[in-house]
């Protein structure tokens, strides 16, 4: 009988050091002699976008400031890939005529829309609303597309910032064409008022001056900037709205 008993035992114990081992293997740890550790396991990397960075298009109401939704959406594409470790995106929406405030500077981290303001386009670019867009030398139309942020200098109009265009064909020679962040003169309500339309530039995204520093000192630094227009050949070739997928944090 006490045979029995130990040989019970026995296999009591056998059963739950194979429990044991059967729960540390699903959970990830390994063994070794004494020591337990945790497997580290692989993960692929997370894209930075999120659902929540979706929202704040309707946390903003930017649909009351003209802004379509699926413009938003895609300067996120092109911030997820271009600048996720800035806060700040802007957006300049050419779909929309110069009278309307078509420039967003957005902090997708704070929810805040920093600025709303007037901005110009190339006056080879059109009137009103602009139809034709370029990326050669001494077009002085505006050029579409995904840009990155770089330095800011004292130039003509003052402060401005350096821009660097990232897609190639469409806005890849700006910086070669001086094509540059600043304040004009020509970019504000009292030429709307005569003239019926905003000022135009030679190409750059040109903004009121009352704005122009505040703006620049806070998307200045390798920050994303997306000037938008519905043209079929950028929308089909652009690298950075080949994709849709977001995910949530």
């Amino acid at each position: 009988m006490k045979r029995r008993r130990l040989l019970g035992m026995k296999n009591v114990l056998l059963l739950l050091v194979a429990l044991i081992f059967v729960y540390f293997a699903s959970t990830g740890y390994k063994t070794s002699r004494n020591v337990v550790v945790v497997a580290k396991p692989v993960v692929a990397p997370k894209k930075v976008v999120s659902i929540a960075h979706l929202d704040v298009y309707d946390q903003l109401q930017l649909s009351q400031t003209g802004l379509q939704r699926s413009v938003f959406e895609f300067a996120l594409r092109g911030w997820q890939k271009i600048s996720p470790n800035k806060s700040t995106l802007t957006i300049v929406d050419l779909s929309q005529p110069s009278t309307h405030k078509r420039m967003y500077v957005v902090d997708l981290i704070k929810k805040k829309l920093l600025f709303n303001t007037y901005v110009a386009h190339g006056q080879n670019s059109g009137d009103l609303v602009p139809r034709q867009f370029s990326n050669k030398q001494s077009s002085f139309q505006s050029s579409l597309g995904f840009y990155q942020t770089l330095n800011t200098y004292m130039g003509k109009h003052g402060l401005s910032l350096q821009l660097k265009g990232l897609e190639k064909g469409f806005n890849d020679n700006v910086f070669n064409r001086n094509i540059v962040l600043h304040g004009a003169d020509y970019v504000c309500e009292d030429f709307i008022r005569k003239t019926g339309r905003l000022g135009r530039s030679q190409g750059c995204p040109a903004v009121p001056y009352a704005d122009s520093k505040g703006i620049i000192q806070a998307v200045k630094g390798g920050s994303c900037l997306f000037i938008y227009s519905p043209n079929n050949d950028y929308l089909k070739q652009s690298a950075y709205l080949s994709s849709s997928e977001y995910t949530s944090l």
